[in-house]
């Protein structure tokens, strides 16, 4: 029947057709003879006339189709023996089962140093047993009728190779080459060398792995060495208030009273860092649970407000507020926002000027909380922003290194938003001022969201959304947040 399964169903095909014709014929010849002869001659004479014609049409048939196919095939063979010869790497040359008929490649020398004979099953058995269902895989892909599939293959190599590795990694670009009808005929596979590739994937992932394990013997360390400062923090405090309540006794002299002071200021600055090192640590490891509660969100605001007007009013800076009538009670956790106003209104007072304005402005639009913090102050440049909020960083320039600060305030604020699914933007113009809004969600669905989103890998502290410094109208200068 033929030479192969796929040359074999074409000539089926031939014959399946000659028959259709020839049946046909059975009945026509007899009866046309007829009408020139007696029945008794035309019938044998038809049924013999047409199975001489079947058999000659199926053997011409089927010799035109084969010799088309070996030509089509001696033409390819010059083409292919060029691939073979030119192609980088090794090129192996497999039938539909995977045995490799012939190998060859501009490269194929380096290849075929320390690989064993590829031929025939030779290449799948140097294979890794644990690729080989891979290697299966992609040939099955081949065979269903897709066109091309790559795999990454781990081969043996000799025990005496130079640098002493067991296993080649191997990409193997795998292109089928298919019959007149579609079938699979041949493979044509590349092979090239990504041992290095690998090698370099490998020592991402390690280094990845240590940094993470160093983050988070980072965390560890803020997290005890917050905890161990506290408790004597407390105790300077507490004797600290003591002392300057007098209770056992007067100072003899206001110089007692002013260290005293300093020291209970101090102390209370220190103790500042240590709860944000705390809380910062905590937001990283995941370990930050929020408490959500209804609260009056201009309560809050108004409380910062009076807690750090005393701080403005010695820097000469007016603080106000404005706060949307009639605004109604939001789902949040109210430490935490507080928290983030007062590390934004004090980080906007301290890098105000004398004669300044700092403004808080707290409106609910479309179920979503809107919280801006607005300066007059030194300003922020357009290069810089990107660095904002990152733990320990603070924009390095001719002006804030006057000022005191660790620079985790506005990381902390990022963390607290994050937590609470909202959003954090920023827009300043370098000796004009500063506006940053967040914008969290006023039932605290927010917050439902961010903790399913928990499992997975997040960014900390999530990247800045910087809003353009002139939005229309969204930042006027010193004109918008001056309103006193």
């Amino acid at each position: 029947m033929g030479s192969g399964e796929a040359v074999a169903e074409r000539e089926l095909v031939i014959l399946r057709r000659l028959i259709f014709l020839s049946s046909a014929a059975l009945v026509a010849t007899p009866a046309g003879l007829s009408f020139v002869t007696s029945p008794a001659v035309a019938l044998p004479a038809g049924v013999a006339t047409v199975c001489a014609a079947f058999l000659f049409s199926a053997v011409g048939s089927i010799a035109l189709s084969r010799h088309s196919a070996v030509a089509a095939s001696v033409a390819a063979a010059p083409a292919e023996e060029f691939f073979l010869e030119n192609s980088a790497g090794l090129v192996l040359f497999l039938d539909p089962h995977g045995h490799v008929t012939a190998a060859g490649g501009r490269n194929s020398g380096e290849f075929l140093a320390w690989m064993r004979d590829p031929r025939g099953r030779g290449f799948i058995e140097q294979v890794h047993i644990s690729d080989r269902i891979l290697f299966l895989q992609a040939l099955d892909r081949l065979r269903q009728g897709a066109e091309s599939a790559s795999v990454d293959l781990r081969v043996d190599r000799p025990s005496v190779s130079r640098d002493l590795r067991q296993f080649a990694h191997l990409r193997m670009d795998m292109t089928a080459q298919r019959d007149l009808d579609g079938g699979l005929r041949a493979i044509v596979a590349q092979l090239r060398d990504v041992s290095i590739e690998h090698q370099l994937r490998l020592e991402a992932e390690s280094r990845a792995a240590d940094a993470e394990s160093a983050n988070d013997a980072k965390s560890r360390f803020l997290a005890a060495v917050s905890h161990e400062l506290r408790t004597p923090l407390n105790a300077i405090l507490g004797f600290s208030d003591i002392l300057i309540g007098e209770y056992f006794g007067k100072f003899e002299n206001e110089r007692q009273r002013e260290y005293v002071n300093l020291v209970r200021d101090s102390g209370a600055h220190l103790l500042s860092v240590v709860n944000t090192m705390l809380d910062v640590s905590k937001i990283e490891a995941g370990r930050y649970e929020l408490v959500l509660e209804p609260f009056d969100i201009g309560a809050s605001v108004r409380s910062c407000e009076a807690m750090l007007a005393l701080q403005a009013k010695s820097k000469g800076v007016t603080l106000t507020s404005r706060i949307q009538r009639d605004l109604d009670e939001v789902v949040a956790d109210q430490r935490a926002i507080q928290q983030i106003l007062i590390n934004l209104v004090g980080n906007a007072v301290k890098f105000t000027e004398a004669g300044g304005a700092v403004t808080v402005d707290a409106a609910v639009r479309g179920g979503v909380l809107q919280l801006s913090v607005s300066d007059t102050g030194i300003g922020i440049p357009a290069d810089r922003l990107e660095t904002l909020g990152q733990p320990f960083v603070q924009v390095q320039n001719d002006y804030t290194r006057q000022y005191e600060g660790t620079g985790l305030g506005l990381s902390l604020v990022k963390g607290l938003v994050a937590l609470h699914g909202g959003h954090f933007a920023i827009a300043s113009v370098p000796g004009e001022g500063t506006i940053i809004t967040i914008s969290i969600a006023a039932d605290g669905s927010g917050a439902g969201a961010a903790e399913a989103a928990r499992d997975r890998t997040v960014e900390f502290p999530p990247r800045l959304k910087t809003v353009a410094a002139r939005e229309e109208g969204f930042f006027d200068g010193r004109a918008q947040a001056k309103i006193a």
